[in-house]
């Protein structure tokens, strides 16, 4: 028998549905790098019409998406990007804007909702004038990300980013949001996506996070932008064969999965009320707007690598932890409501374990764990 499992480290873990696995091996292909595969080519379409934007480009990862972004829209070096300093283009995307493309990163302070306060924006922008101006890198880019990953999957409301495009647009720069999880913020705002990113000049939409697609990403833009996009894949080793396979799954993907969205945000706050009753935790179940359940640990004989490990080891409940003091969940369409309340059972004996003295886990040579009954042993970070 095979013992439950509940992944709660992200909402990348999904496998793929029996459908897409279908279309899968149904996909009519042909080689996308000569511009043949005809799936891809519908499929990016699609997408182009669905996020109302005229060109779309399929892309192997959301990290590829933004910088391939940043490098066409910076297209020359020492050039500048405004972005937010907990954003996932500048703290996990591994500083590809500026190793690979001489972009400067200008951070500005992400808010507990994902924004940048408007006047910090626009004191950021470099002016181009003055006596000493030739000393700075040019500004010619803005960065959102919505929802913001970092800040517990907050949504960027259309106001506030029309009045970012707006400010973009009067001093002569381009928007990008980084909308890897796009979908979760238009369902939870109740508008519709493509209104959501009508002042962008380019989007990144995830398709392998809460949509459950396998592999991939899709850039959009204008066909300008896109044209341009093509060609920065190509260089970046982002230039695939027949990628209809793929595109194929992403289709059944949104088709199938946007409607679930819903399901995912409500969960987590079944989630969240839930791990309020837990006296050890602490968590504003009012701030969770999406699939992201951010709680902090306010008993200091707990850490969140203790916590996780303890989930993992005794109940096979994956976890990630989110800081010093937090631990983070994400939900996805196959994580079912009895998985909740089995996690929640969980997370409770798991804190009654560490509290009461019960067996520690302690890391081997091999970076695997063991379990143990000397309470000396301590547990470190996986």
């Amino acid at each position: 028998m095979v013992a439950r499992m509940v992944d709660l480290r992200s909402d990348t873990v999904t496998k793929p549905s029996d459908a897409m696995r279908a279309a899968m091996a149904a996909a009519e292909v042909d080689d996308d790098v000569l511009g043949a595969d005809p799936t891809a080519q519908r499929f990016e379409a699609e997408m182009a019409a669905t996020m109302g934007k005229e060109a779309a480009l399929f892309v192997p990862s959301g990290t590829m998406s933004n910088l391939i972004a940043v490098l066409v829209h910076c297209d020359v070096r020492g050039s500048e990007v405004i972005l937010g300093d907990s954003s996932h283009i500048h703290v996990y995307e591994n500083g590809g804007i500026s190793t690979i493309g001489g972009v400067h990163p200008k951070t500005v302070r992400n808010n507990p909702d994902g924004t940048m306060d408007i006047d910090e924006i626009v004191a950021a922008i470099r002016r181009t004038d003055g006596a000493l101006s030739f000393l700075y890198p040019t500004t010619r880019l803005i960065c959102l990300e919505n929802t913001h990953a970092n800040r517990g999957g907050k949504c960027l409301t259309v106001e506030y980013t029309d009045k970012v495009g707006e400010i973009a647009k009067n001093r002569g720069l381009k928007l990008h949001i980084d909308g890897a999880r796009i979908f979760n913020a238009s369902v939870a705002l109740g508008v519709p996506v493509d209104r959501l990113v009508k002042a962008a000049d380019s989007v990144s939409v995830c398709l392998s996070k809460g949509l459950g697609a396998p592999v991939g990403s899709v850039l959009l833009g204008s066909k300008a932008f896109i044209d341009k996009a093509k060609f920065l894949r190509k260089t970046l080793g982002g230039g695939m064969r027949q990628i209809g396979v793929l595109c194929a799954a992403a289709y059944v993907a949104v088709r199938d999965n946007v409607g679930k969205l819903a399901d995912d945000h409500r969960k987590a706050k079944v989630l969240a009320e839930g791990l309020k009753k837990i006296k050890q935790l602490t968590v504003d179940s009012s701030s969770v707007e999406t699939n992201m359940v951010f709680f902090d640990i306010v008993d200091s004989r707990i850490s969140p690598d203790k916590l996780c490990q303890v989930l993992e080891k005794r109940n096979n409940v994956l976890a990630m932890p989110a800081g010093s003091k937090s631990v983070r969940f994400v939900l996805h369409y196959q994580i079912s409501d009895s998985d909740i309340q089995y996690a929640l059972t969980c997370v409770e004996k798991a804190v009654e374990e560490i509290l009461t003295g019960g067996g520690k886990l302690e890391h081997v040579a091999n970076g695997t764990t063991k379990t143990t009954m000397d309470t000396r042993s301590t547990l470190t970070p996986a």
